[in-house]
C-alpha cells in the first residue's frame, strides 16, 4: 500500500495546496528515533548546545518572510501574529542558550562525609542528567510557539535532549520548513541533523510514544488526543513521563464593586481576550461569573458592544470550524441560555464570535449544563450571572483544574477591603497562574512563568513555559563514594566550570 500524501490545505477555502510528504511508517518512525538516539551524544557539550540554540534563532528570523508567509497560509493567522510569535520563538530559544550556560538547571549538590551525622554521611554529589529523545507532539493553534521550534522541543535541546517532533496536519508545509532550519544550525556546531526528527501521520504519532527508545513527551492540544497517548505512555512496558497540556475554560470571577466601578472597561477588555486570535488561545477566558443587577447589566451591554463590532474570522481548519458551530449551537439550546451576541458561522469558512448567558443555578448541582463546563474552542465566552457570593463559589467549586483564573476587583478590594483576598484563595487551587485585574490571553517567555495547572489543564505539575520548562526532561543522578578522577566535571571538588552548586550546604556561585 502507498504511504498516505501529507497536504498542506488552505484554511481560507478548505482547499488543499500542496502535498508536502506522506505519513511516516512504522518503519521510519523506528529509523528517525534510533537516529536521534545516536545523536544524543553530540549535545553532551553545554557550550556546543548553548551555542546551536542561539544560531537556531538566528537562523529563524533570517527566514522570518518565508516562515510567516508559509505559516498565514496555512493557518490564516495574519502576518502580524505570526511575526510576533516566531520572535517570541527565536526569543525563547536565546532565553534557553542563557540557561546552559549558567548551569543552574543541573541543580549541583556536594556533600562531603560526615562521620558525625545520625546516620553518617558518605561522599554524596548529585546532578541532573538528560533523559533521552524526547517526542514533541505539536500544536495547531502556535504554529511557531508551540510547534516544530516551540517550547518542548527548545527547553529538551536544551537539556541536552535529541527531538523528533509529530507535525500537526494544519501546517505540515511549515514544520518541514522550520525543521530544515534546525537542522541546518546543527550541522553548522557538528551536531548531527538527525538530532531533529519530524514525522507525519495520525498513525506516526502512536508508533512515536510506544517506541522504546522515546524517553518522555510533550503534548499540547485536545483532551481526548492528549488523554489517548497520556494513557499510551503510561501503559508502555516502561511507563514514560508524559507533559501533556489538554484544555483549560480559564475561569473569570468579576466583584460586584469592580464591575460597578468599571463595568465598560472589564466588558471591552473581555471581548478582546476571547476573540483574540479568533479564539484560539489556550488561554482565553471561557467562564465569566459576572453578578446579577445593574453593574453587572452594564459590563454585558460593554461586551455585547465589543464583540458585535468584531469581524468574522478563519479558525484554523473546517474540522474545528464544524465543531465550532455544532458546539455552541448545543450550548446555545440548553434551557436559560441566552446568546446577546449568536455565535456561530460567519460564511462559508469563517465564523462569528459570540457570548452564551446562563444563570448561576444552573451550573450549581450536576445536570445538563454542565456542557457548559466544557472548553469550547473558538470565539466564544459563558457569561454566568451570580446574585450572591455563596452561588459564585458553588460554581467556581465544580469547575476542573485550568491553565489560569482571574479575579477583577475594584480599587478598594485590591487594598485589602472585601472579598479579594478570599477570591484568590478560592482560585488558586484551580490554577497554575491566577491573575488580578487583567487577562489571561498572553503567555510572557520569563523566569517566574508558569503554564499548567491542575488536569485536565495539564498532565503534570510542570510548566511548558519559561526557564523551568527544561526540569521536564531531566532526572537526578547520585554518585557516592566515588573517586575524583571518575566524577564527571560538573560533581569536581574545584568547580572546574563555574557552575552554581550547594556545597556542604552553602549555596555558591
Amino acid at each position: 500500500m502507498a504511504a498516505a500524501p501529507v497536504w498542506s490545505v488552505d484554511p481560507r477555502t478548505g482547499k488543499q495546496r500542496e502535498q508536502v510528504a506522506v505519513e511516516a511508517t512504522a518503519q521510519e518512525v523506528d529509523a528517525t528515533v534510533r537516529a536521534a538516539h545516536d545523536a544524543r551524544g553530540a549535545l553532551a557539550d553545554r557550550t556546543v548546545r548553548a551555542a546551536f540554540l542561539r544560531t537556531a534563532a538566528d537562523k529563524l528570523q533570517d527566514a522570518k518572510d518565508q516562515l510567516v508567509e508559509a505559516a498565514d497560509a496555512e493557518t490564516a493567522l495574519g502576518p502580524v501574529r505570526l511575526t510576533g510569535e516566531l520572535a517570541r520563538t527565536s526569543y525563547q530559544l536565546r532565553a534557553f542558550a542563557d540557561i546552559v550556560d549558567e548551569g543552574a538547571f543541573l541543580d549541583v549538590v556536594i556533600n562531603h562525609p560526615d562521620d558525625t551525622a545520625t546516620p553518617p554521611i558518605p561522599d554524596l554529589r548529585r546532578y541532573k542528567v538528560p533523559l533521552g529523545v524526547v517526542a514533541v507532539y505539536s500544536a495547531s493553534n502556535f504554529p511557531f510557539a508551540f510547534s516544530v521550534a516551540g517550547g518542548d522541543t527548545a527547553s529538551a535541546l536544551a537539556a541536552g535532549n535529541p527531538v523528533v517532533v509529530k507535525a500537526h496536519p494544519d501546517h505540515p508545509g511549515l514544520s518541514e520548513l522550520v525543521a530544515a532550519v534546525l537542522r541546518r544550525a546543527a550541522a553548522e556546531h557538528g551536531i548531527p541533523e538527525s538530532v531533529l526528527g519530524l514525522v507525519h501521520g495520525f498513525e506516526a504519532g502512536i508508533e512515536l510514544i510506544k517506541h522504546p527508545l522515546v524517553a518522555a513527551a510533550g503534548f499540547t492540544g485536545s483532551i481526548r488526543g492528549g488523554r489517548a497517548l497520556f494513557d499510551a505512555a503510561a501503559a508502555r512496558p516502561v511507563p514514560i513521563p508524559f507533559h501533556g497540556e489538554l484544555g483549560s475554560l480559564n475561569p473569570v470571577v468579576v466583584t460586584e464593586a469592580a464591575a460597578a466601578e468599571r463595568a465598560e472597561a472589564i466588558g471591552t477588555g473581555l471581548a478582546g481576550s476571547m476573540t483574540l486570535g479568533v479564539g484560539q488561545f489556550c488561554v482565553k477566558p471561557g467562564l465569566v461569573l459576572v453578578p446579577s443587577g445593574a453593574a453587572g447589566d452594564g459590563l454585558v451591554k460593554s461586551l455585547t458592544d465589543a464583540v458585535s463590532d468584531t469581524d468574522a474570522g478563519v479558525l484554523l481548519d473546517h474540522r474545528m470550524r464544524d465543531n465550532f458551530i455544532a458546539g455552541v449551537a448545543e450550548r446555545a439550546g440548553l434551557a436559560d441560555v441566552e446568546t446577546p451576541v449568536t455565535p456561530g458561522s460567519g460564511g462559508d469558512h469563517t465564523v462569528s464570535a459570540g457570548f452564551l448567558t446562563v444563570p448561576a443555578d444552573k451550573l450549581a448541582a450536576e445536570g445538563e449544563h454542565d456542557l457548559l463546563l466544557e472548553e469550547c474552542f473558538g470565539p466564544v465566552t459563558v457569561v454566568v450571572r451570580y446574585d450572591d457570593d455563596a452561588q459564585a463559589r458553588a460554581v467556581l467549586s465544580r469547575l476542573p483544574g485550568n491553565l489560569t483564573a482571574t479575579v477583577h476587583l475594584s480599587t478598594e478590594e485590591t487594598e485589602g477591603k472585601g472579598r479579594g483576598t478570599e477570591i484568590l484563595a478560592e482560585l488558586t487551587p484551580l490554577a497554575g497562574r491566577v491573575l488580578v485585574n487583567g487577562w489571561p490571553t498572553g503567555v510572557a517567555v520569563a523566569a517566574a512563568q508558569h503554564h499548567g495547572g491542575p488536569y485536565p489543564a495539564t498532565t503534570s505539575t510542570s510548566t511548558s513555559v519559561g526557564g523551568t520548562a527544561i526540569e521536564r526532561w531531566m532526572r537526578p543522578v547520585v554518585y557516592q563514594t566515588t573517586p575524583e578522577a571518575l566524577l564527571p566535571v560538573e560533581l569536581r571538588d574545584d568547580n572546574p566550570l563555574g557552575l552554581p552548586r550547594r556545597f556542604n550546604g552553602q549555596l555558591e556561585r
